[in-house]
């Protein structure tokens, strides 16, 4: 049903500021920005996973729905969209597994695409999105520094058994690994190239599951580090990851609300 994730999605209140965050952020060029139905939409297409930020414009139900995420939650990481290669299939599985799929709807951009949306409810709390292209995104263009792509995406839930059945038994992705870390369980599942992380946060309610943060790759977290920081933004000293053979760094401003890692991954030894 998912071969992958298609793109994720950043709700700003202003969208020239928040395309502008994530093009220094990323280090790749954004598309035009682009408005309709209340909303404005710009895409960053890393080499795995794109972003999209989304703003309000104007009036109508697009914009009330993008204010009222906000007004919820605040700016930062709203939306999962996972890719898929038969729209139909997957929407007829999803209606059989209880997530109570929405019609699948049609548009164009970069690419003509067919979508349709589960039922939050059915989904924890997290709005979940699934969507097939008719060709790939094109890659935005890259500076020194750019990040490469998308590692992995941490969601902190409060019943993680309930999790996994969602993301495993329902949405059918591959669990990698369920190990306890300081005390806290952590799960990684594996979508494409890139892991949806299901971290234990007992502070959670109940049946509400929050879409958390993001960690990006870069090829050399020293250059990455020296481009934000040159940038001015406050960024962590690379230290090495919890995983082993990775160098790491945190990004403390200037993600518009998303906790954000960038991450290194060392040559393995022969």
């Amino acid at each position: 049903m998912i071969i992958g994730l298609d793109h994720i999605v950043i709700a700003v209140r202003d969208i020239d500021a928040g395309v502008g965050a994530h093009e220094h952020l990323l280090g790749r060029a954004p598309a035009p920005i682009e408005a309709g139905s209340g909303v404005a939409t710009s895409v960053i297409a890393t080499d795995n996973v794109a972003v999209e930020i989304m703003a309000p414009a104007g009036e109508g139900e697009g914009a009330d729905r993008v204010r009222a995420a906000i007004d919820q939650g605040g700016e930062g990481l709203k939306s999962l969209a996972f890719a898929v290669v038969d729209i139909e299939r997957t929407h007829r599985r999803a209606a059989r597994v209880g997530l109570e799929p929405e019609a699948i709807k049609e548009g164009a951009g970069q690419t003509v695409w067919r979508s349709f949306r589960a039922n939050t409810k059915c989904t924890r709390g997290v709005r979940v999105f699934f969507v097939e292209r008719a060709a790939p995104l094109a890659h935005s263009p890259t500076r020194g520094g750019a990040v490469s792509g998308l590692d992995h995406v941490v969601i902190r839930t409060s019943e993680p058994d309930h999790a996994a059945a969602l993301y495993g038994a329902r949405l059918g992705l591959d669990m990698r690994l369920d190990r306890e870390v300081g005390g806290r369980r952590l799960m990684f599942f594996r979508v494409g190239d890139a892991i949806v992380e299901i971290a234990h946060d007992a502070l959670r309610a109940k049946g509400e599951d929050l879409l958390w943060g993001l960690s990006w790759r870069v090829e050399n977290a020293d250059a990455a580090r020296a481009r934000l920081a040159e940038g001015g933004l406050n960024v962590s000293e690379v230290r090495a990851g919890l995983k082993p053979g990775t160098r790491v760094f945190t990004v403390r401003d200037g993600t518009c609300g998303a906790p954000t890692l960038m991450i290194e991954a060392l040559p393995k030894r022969d």
